[in-house]
C-alpha cells in the first residue's frame, strides 16, 4: 500500500498547486533527518516577501474569518516542523520510564520554584539594569535642557541612545535573530506544537536580555514585558531539563522531564511567571499562560504554574525592596506600595451607572485604534521584508537592519529633544506640601486639585516657594511634553494615570504626543531588536483615554467628590489602556486581572472590563489580534481553539460535524513494515519530504492493517547510528513485542532536529545506491508508537479537530472500517483556509451534481 505520493506533515492537501522542483528541493532538505526551518533567524527571506506587501484586504481581516495564504506562503508553512504533546508510546521510551523515579509531585514542585525564583531574579536584573542606563541619560539631559543648551543636550540623548541601540540590534542580527521582537508569537506558535527554530537556545537567552536591556533603556518606544515573557519560556525549557546542548552540558538531574509534555508545561510556567515578574501580577500571569500562550491546559497545571508565579513576583519585588539602581537603600524585605505596585492609584472613587457610556466609547476607540494600529504594524512589517528581499548580500541586508534602528533612535531622540519646545508652560496647579491646603484649591469644599511634583520642568522656571501658615507652597510651571516624552515609558504612564490632575495635561500636547508615539510604536515593533508592546499599548490608550476623560471635564465641570468624581482623567486613562491593550491583543480574562494587578484600582474593576470586551469586539470585526496576525505574516503554523469555516464567498458558516476525516485527509500515505531494508528506508528519506509513516503489519488474508507510527526523526537517528538489527525480513503477526534491550537510548530520539545532517545525507546516498543494503534490514518494532491515535474515514470532521487539537497530535492517521490505513491528517491539513478550500470543493461538486440531475434529460 506504500506510494510515493503519500500524506505528510510537511506537504499536506492544503497546497493545490504542484510546487516548484526548488521549492521540493528546499522542504526535503529542511525536513530529511529533523533539520527545521531556515526562515525563523530571517536568514534568508521567502519569495512571497516580493509580492505580499502588495496585496490588498490581507491586514483588515476579521478575527472571524480565515487568513488567506498564498501559494508561496503555503510551502512556507509546509517548510515548518511539528511536535506531539505527549511522547511516543514506544518500547524505548517505556523502557526509559522504568528506569526513571516512580511519578513524585515533590520533584516537579521543586522544578517550579525554581523557575519561577529564576525568572523573578533575572526580572529584576532587567530592570534594575535598565533604570540605572536611563537614568543617567535623563539626568544629563535635564541638566543640559535648563542650561538651554538644546544643541548639546541633542547630542548627548542621541548620541548615548544611539550606542545602546545599536548594540542591542548588532546583537539580534548578527548574533541571533531569533531573539528579535517580543518572542511572544513564537512562544505561541511552539506550544501550538510547532517547532520554530532556536527560540528556546541559550545564545538567544542571552542576546535577549542583553538587547531588551539596551532597547528600552535607549529610550525606543518598546516595553521589557514581551521578552521578559519569552525570556520565562527559555528558562523554563533549559532549567527543567538540566542539560544544554550549545554549552555541552547533560547533568543528571530531573531526568524524567526529558519529554515533550513535561518540557511545554514548564515553558507554559516560565511564560506565567515572566508576566507575573514584569508586572508583578502572578495571578495575570497565570491567566495569561491559561488564555493565551498554552494550547492545552488542566486543573493539576494551574496549582504549579500558580506557584510559580507566585514565587517569581515574591523574587522581583523581594530584591526590588532593597535596591534602586543597584544602589542598596536599607529596606530589605520591605514591599512599598509604590514599587510593589506597577501604577499605583493613590485612592479610589465612587462610580455612577452613567460610566458606562463613556467607557463603551473608550472601549469602541480601543478596538478601532487596536485595529489600526495592527494594519500599520503588519503593513510596516510588509514593507521592510519586502526591500529587505531585493538585497542579495546578506552582510548588507544585516547593515540595513541595523541602520533602520539607529535611523528611528536618531528620530526618537530628536523628537523627544525637540517636541516639547513649541509648547509653552504650564502653571502648577496648586502645588503644595504639609497637611493645611490653600482654600483657593478647593472646589466647593471638596478635596484639592493639583499638579505632580514629578512633572518635567524643561526650560520653564522651577517656581517660587512660599510658606504660609505653616504650609509649603510651589508656584512653578512645566513643560507637559517634556513630562511625558522626557522621562521612561512606565513613568510617563504613571503620570497619565494620576488622579486629581485634571489640569496636568490639555488637548494639544496629549495629541501631538499620541500621534507621533503611535507611529513610533508601530515603526519600533517589528525592527531587528529584542523590545516589546505592552508600554507603548498602555502608553497609547492612556494618551486617548486621558483626552476622553478631559472632555468629560471640559463639558461637566470638575467633580472631586461625590457620585460624580468619576470623573477623572487620570480614571480614563486607565480604561483607555485597558481598551487599547485589549483592541491590539484581543486578551480578556488575564488582561483585565492585570489591570487592577498594576494599578491596585478594584474600585474600576467593571468598567475596565466593560471597555476590554467592547474593544475586543469592535477588533476583531475589523483585524486578527496582533499576536495571531504576527504568526500568520511569519507563516508559523497555528490551529485556533476552534475552526471557522466559511464558504459561498465567506457568507456561510459551515458546520464541520456534517463532513467526514477522508475529506480533508492526504492520500494515499506512505506506509513501512515493522522490518524494513536499510536501502528502502533511505529512499523514502531521500525521495519524500513526509514527517512520519504509519507502521503496518500484514495478515494472513494478505491486507496490512495499522498498526504504530514511526517519524521521519526517528528513522534518520537509526540510520545515522547504523543499527542495523538483522538480515533477514521479519513481520511479526502479534504486533510491536517487548524488547527490555534496545540499542538506541529514548534520550537519544527526543531531540528535536539533528545537528550533522550533511554527514547523514552521505550515508543516505550510500544506502540508497549500493544493493548490499537492499539485503540489510532495520527492526523498527521497539520505537513504533504503538499508542499513535487513528480515526476511521468517515470519522466526523469536527471532532477530528477537537481530537488532533485537544491532545496535541502531530500526525493522526486516517483508516477504513477494517483498519487499513488510507490517509493521514497533519497541521495543515486542519488550518483554517485548508478547511475551507476543501469543504469549498466538496460543496461546488455537490452543486454541479445536483444542477446536472436537474437538466439531465428524462
Amino acid at each position: 500500500m506504500a506510494s510515493s505520493a503519500g500524506a505528510s506533515e510537511e506537504r499536506s492537501a492544503d497546497i493545490s498547486s504542484e510546487p516548484s522542483q526548488e521549492t521540493k528541493e528546499n522542504i526535503l532538505i529542511q525536513r530529511r533527518y529533523g533539520v527545521r526551518s531556515t526562515h525563523a533567524d530571517e536568514d534568508t527571506l521567502p519569495a512571497f516577501a516580493r509580492t505580499s506587501f502588495f496585496q490588498k484586504g490581507r491586514e483588515f481581516e476579521s478575527a472571524y474569518v480565515n487568513h488567506k495564504f498564498t501559494e508561496e506562503e503555503k510551502h512556507q508553512l509546509a517548510t515548518y516542523d511539528s511536535l506531539d504533546y505527549f511522547p511516543p508510546h514506544s518500547v524505548v521510551y517505556k523502557n526509559w520510564i522504568k528506569r526513571q523515579p516512580a511519578r513524585l509531585d515533590w520533584d516537579r514542585w521543586v522544578m517550579m520554584g525554581l523557575i519561577g525564583f529564576t525568572v523573578g531574579f533575572v526580572g529584576f536584573l532587567l530592570h534594575q539594569l535598565i533604570d540605572l542606563i536611563m537614568d543617567y541619560k535623563w539626568e544629563m539631559a535635564n541638566e543640559l535642557i535648563k542650561e538651554k543648551d538644546y544643541g548639546l543636550a541633542w547630542f548627548w540623548v542621541v548620541g548615548y541612545s544611539v550606542i545602546f541601540a545599536v548594540l542591542g540590534s548588532s546583537m539580534v542580527v548578527f548574533f541571533r535573530p531569533s531573539a528579535a521582537g517580543s518572542g511572544i508569537p513564537e512562544l505561541i506558535g511552539f506550544l501550538n506544537g510547532t517547532i520554530v527554530r532556536h527560540i528556546f537556545n541559550v545564545k538567544t537567552m542571552a542576546v535577549k536580555f542583553f538587547s531588551c536591556v539596551c532597547a528600552v533603556a535607549s529610550g525606543l518606544p518598546v516595553g521589557p514585558e514581551g521578552p521578559m515573557i519569552h525570556l520565562g519560556g527559555l528558562i523554563g525549557a533549559g532549567l527543567s531539563q538540566f542539560r544544554s546542548s550549545t554549552l555541552k552540558l547533560n547533568l543528571p538531574y530531573f531526568q524524567r522531564f526529558r519529554n515533550p509534555e513535561d518540557r511545554r508545561n514548564f515553558i507554559s510556567a516560565g511564560a506565567g511567571a515572566g508576566v507575573a515578574s514584569a508586572f508583578g501580577a502572578p495571578v495575570g500571569g497565570l491567566l495569561f499562560a491559561m488564555e493565551e500562550v498554552s494550547s492545552f491546559w488542566n486543573m493539576k497545571l494551574s496549582w504549579q504554574i500558580f506557584f510559580c508565579t507566585m514565587v517569581a513576583t515574591f523574587t522581583t519585588d523581594l530584591f526590588n525592596s532593597a535596591f534602586k539602581g543597584f544602589d542598596y537603600e536599607g529596606d530589605f524585605g520591605l514591599f512599598k506600595a509604590e514599587r510593589y505596585i506597577l501604577f499605583q492609584i493613590d485612592h479610589g472613587v465612587a462610580l455612577h451607572i452613567l460610566v458606562f457610556i463613556p467607557v463603551a466609547i473608550l472601549g469602541v476607540l480601543g478596538g478601532i485604534f487596536g485595529a489600526v494600529f495592527t494594519f500599520v504594524n503588519l503593513k510596516i512589517n510588509r514593507f521592510r521584508r519586502y526591500h529587505l528581499a531585493k538585497i542579495e548580500r546578506k552582510w548588507l541586508k544585516n547593515l540595513v537592519r541595523v541602520f533602520e534602528v539607529f535611523l528611528l533612535m536618531v528620530i526618537v531622540g530628536t523628537v523627544s529633544v525637540f517636541l516639547p519646545s513649541p509648547f509653552s508652560c504650564s502653571k502648577f496647579e496648586c502645588s503644595f506640601e504639609g497637611s493645611e491646603f490653600d482654600a483657593g484649591c478647593l472646589v466647593e469644599h471638596r478635596s484639592p486639585l493639583h499638579t505632580e511634583r514629578t512633572v518635567n520642568n524643561y526650560t520653564c522656571e522651577e517656581g517660587i516657594t512660599l510658606m504660609v501658615n505653616g504650609t509649603k507652597y510651589t508656584n512653578g510651571s512645566f513643560n507637559q511634553v517634556a513630562t511625558l516624552l522626557f522621562a521612561s515609558g512606565e513613568e510617563a504612564i504613571h503620570h497619565l494615570f494620576s488622579r486629581d490632575t485634571h489640569r496636568e495635561f490639555t488637548y494639544g500636547p496629549l495629541l501631538t504626543v499620541l500621534v507621533v508615539y503611535f507611529f513610533l510604536a508601530c515603526w519600533a515593533a517589528g525592527t531587528a531588536i529584542s523590545s516589546g508592546l505592552v508600554v507603548p499599548m498602555l502608553f497609547i490608550g492612556g494618551t486617548y483615554g486621558r483626552i476622553i476623560g478631559k472632555t468629560m471635564v471640559d463639558l461637566f465641570g470638575i467633580h472631586t467628590e461625590g457620585e460624580w468624581a468619576w470623573m477623572d482623567p487620570g480614571a480614563f486613562a486607565l480604561i483607555g489602556a485597558a481598551s487599547f491593550f485589549g483592541g491590539v491583543s484581543r486578551l480578556t480574562m488575564s488582561l483585565t486581572v492585570i489591570m487592577i494587578e498594576i494599578t491596585n484600582d478594584i474600585q474600576f474593576l467593571l468598567p475596565i472590563m466593560v471597555a476590554i470586551m467592547v474593544s475586543k469586539w469592535v477588533g476583531d470585526f475589523v483585524t486578527h489580534p496582533l499576536y495571531h496576525a504576527l504568526l500568520e505574516l511569519k507563516c508559523i503554523p497555528f490551529l485556533d481553539s476552534e475552526p471557522v469555516v466559511f464558504t459561498h464567498g465567506g457568507r456561510k458558516n459551515v458546520n464541520l460535524e456534517l463532513y467526514q476525516a477522508k475529506d480533508v485527509m492526504s492520500s494515499p500515505a506512505e506506509v513501512l513494515q515493522l522490518s524494513v531494508s536499510v536501502q528502502r528506508l533511505a529512499r523514502v528519506l531521500l525521495e519524500t519530504p513526509h514527517g512520519g509513516f504509519p507502521i503496518v503489519k500484514q495478515l494472513r488474508d494478505g491486507d496490512e492493517v495499522f498498526i504504530g507510527l514511526i517519524t521521519r526523526l526517528d528513522i534518520s537517528i537509526l540510520l545515522s547510528h547504523k543499527k542495523f538489527s538483522s538480515n533477514e525480513p521479519h513481520n511479526s503477526a502479534d504486533g510491536v513485542q517487548d524488547y527490555e534491550i534496545t540499542d538506541i537510548d529514548y534520550e537519544k530520539l527526543s531531540v528535536t532536529y539533528l545537528p550533522d545532517s550533511e554527514d547523514l545525507n552521505k550515508k543516505l546516498h550510500e544506502y540508497a545506491d549500493e544493493e548490499q543494503y537492499a539485503n540489510i534490514f532495520i527492526d523498527l518494532s521497539p520505537y513504533v508508537n504503538d499508542s499513535a491515535l487513528s480515526v476511521q474515514s468517515n470519522f466526523s470532521l469536527h471532532r477530528t479537530y477537537i481530537i488532533y487539537r485537544t491532545l496535541g497530535l502531530r500526525h493522526l492517521t486516517v483508516v477504513d472500517r477494517c483498519n487499513r490505513v488510507v490517509g493521514m491528517i497533519t497541521r495543515k491539513d486542519l488550518m483554517g483556509f485548508n478547511l475551507e478550500e476543501k469543504i469549498g470543493e466538496i460543496i461546488e461538486k455537490q452543486r454541479e451534481n445536483t444542477h446536472f440531475e436537474m437538466t439531465r434529460p428524462v
